[in-house]
């Protein structure tokens, strides 16, 4: 019995550890593909990295938001040109974008990613080194010289370049929820969805009322109003009578 109760306290253990990584992962993902637009992928399967577009704010609020909605292991200071969030199995960069200084740019990558293609040089000035000697394995992961999106053109990563997100990439990517107004028509019991002379085809417009007369088959004279009119109903009549019973011998 105790060995029953041991295995089982060891799983608890164990799942209490493993979801919260997961939950991590998942949902800082799930918060920046619903939130802002996908514009360029660079990688693939394990080594991936994402590049989000953030219009008109900076980048002190994009990273209080993230944070607010996904506490990151570790958040470098504060800063309006670059900061970084450490998540379970990513890392994520927000920065300004130096070709339109009003939109954010946020680079979600894979810890292979980051391990195959930044400078861990450039790295130290914004992360814990206790960080970077378990993201690097001490030094066994040399890295890159890779920067950042920003940077890409002068600090390119090792491993290809960036491109356009393909249909399949954005497809894998919730859409954006838009706000939209309209109004709401009282379908009518005859509406069969198609159109009828001199209507507008709208199968939701109400048709405008019709009267008509039943006639009396052969003469045509007769109004159908005669011989449907009710007649009025009469109390029914009763009759009082003598009788008697005979006991049956």
């Amino acid at each position: 019995m105790r060995q029953k109760w041991s295995f089982l306290l060891k799983i608890v253990l164990a799942l209490s550890l493993i979801v919260p990584l997961l939950a991590a992962c998942g949902g800082i993902n799930e918060t920046i593909q619903e939130s802002y637009p996908l514009e360029s992928v660079n990688g693939s399967g394990a080594s991936t990295s994402y590049v989000y577009r953030a219009a008109d704010t900076t980048v002190q609020e994009v990273a209080q938001e993230l944070a607010a909605k996904q506490t990151p292991q570790q958040q470098s200071p504060a800063a309006s040109d670059r900061m970084f969030l450490v998540y379970a199995d990513r890392i994520v960069q927000i920065q300004q974008d130096a070709a339109q200084p009003s939109d954010v740019l946020i680079e979600v990558s894979t810890k292979a990613y980051v391990r195959n293609n930044y400078s861990m040089s450039f790295l130290q000035g914004y992360l814990l080194a206790s960080l970077l000697d378990d993201l690097f394995d001490y030094g066994r992961y040399k890295g890159g010289s890779y920067r950042g999106y920003t940077q890409r053109d002068i600090y390119k990563p090792s491993t290809g370049s960036y491109r356009a997100p393909t249909v399949q990439e954005k497809k894998a990517v919730p859409p954006l929820t838009v706000e939209k107004k309209g109004s709401i028509f009282r379908r009518t019991k005859d509406a069969d969805g198609s159109s009828k002379p001199g209507s507008s085809g709208n199968v939701f417009e109400k048709e405008p009322s019709k009267s008509g007369s039943i006639t009396r088959n052969g003469s045509g004279s007769q109004k159908s109003s005669e011989w449907f009119t009710p007649r009025k109903s009469k109390a029914p009549k009763t009759k009082s009578g003598f009788g008697r019973v005979k006991r049956r011998r």
